[in-house]
């Protein structure tokens, strides 16, 4: 453990913490619990992308796709949940479970991509599934308001699944995201950091050590 690890978790409570990372698509939210999971010693919960199994068929078509797509992911958060419950240690999880019904799910409603009744039922899955499922204790939410800045950094990334993402979808999803922190605050009672990372590097350097300085202040609060 180097000197600066140390000194950051020093800083944490001696409780396990259960934190979620939110984001915009591309925003840096997969670096940044790899970041946060090395350097607080929390057990990483990736966000379930890779072995996704409509995620694919969803970009090339999503007004079909779209109402499985969620199916697949509240499955799949609900899971972690699950399992971070069952940790001893503290944990990071890539993506909250809340993206999906406050953002996602009310998008692709609003696009015309889920039906009424699909959204409805989507709802229902959500508050069956998720009945007395661990909250987080903090999350932390990354803002991108450059569209321009998304779209290279999901280039740069290179997910053959993703190359059909466009601006306008990107612009519509940070809309949702300008209220989601008091959405956290107001609905399920979870305070969120926001953190501009527009051109904050926070792969090396004083970006890094400037995003984490931030994190275990706002986790040690």
């Amino acid at each position: 453990m180097s000197r600066l690890s140390s000194s950051l978790r020093a800083r944490l409570p001696r409780r396990k913490l259960f934190v979620a990372m939110a984001g915009n698509i591309g925003a840096g939210k997969t670096t940044a619990a790899k970041l946060i999971s090395q350097s607080l010693g929390f057990e990483l919960f990736d966000e379930p992308v890779i072995d996704n199994r409509f995620l694919k068929d969803y970009y090339a078509e999503m007004r079909r796709w779209s109402f499985t797509l969620q199916l697949e992911f509240l499955i799949k958060r609900v899971e972690h949940h699950e399992l971070i419950h069952t940790v001893r240690k503290s944990c990071i999880q890539d993506r909250t479970l809340y993206e999906d019904p406050e953002i996602f799910a009310k998008y692709l409603h609003g696009l015309g991509n889920m039906t009424d009744a699909e959204l409805d039922l989507y709802f229902d899955y959500f508050k069956r599934l998720t009945r007395g499922v661990a909250q987080p204790d903090k999350v932390i939410c990354f803002d991108v308001p450059g569209i321009d800045v998304l779209l290279e950094r999901i280039r740069a990334r290179g997910r053959e699944e993703e190359r059909g993402i466009g601006a306008a979808f990107l612009r519509g999803l940070n809309g949702y995201y300008s209220s989601f922190p008091m959405v956290m605050k107001n609905k399920y009672g979870i305070d969120c950091l926001t953190v501009d990372v527009t051109s904050l590097d926070i792969r090396s350097g004083r970006g890094r050590d400037e995003l984490m300085d931030r994190v275990t202040t706002f986790l040690a609060g």
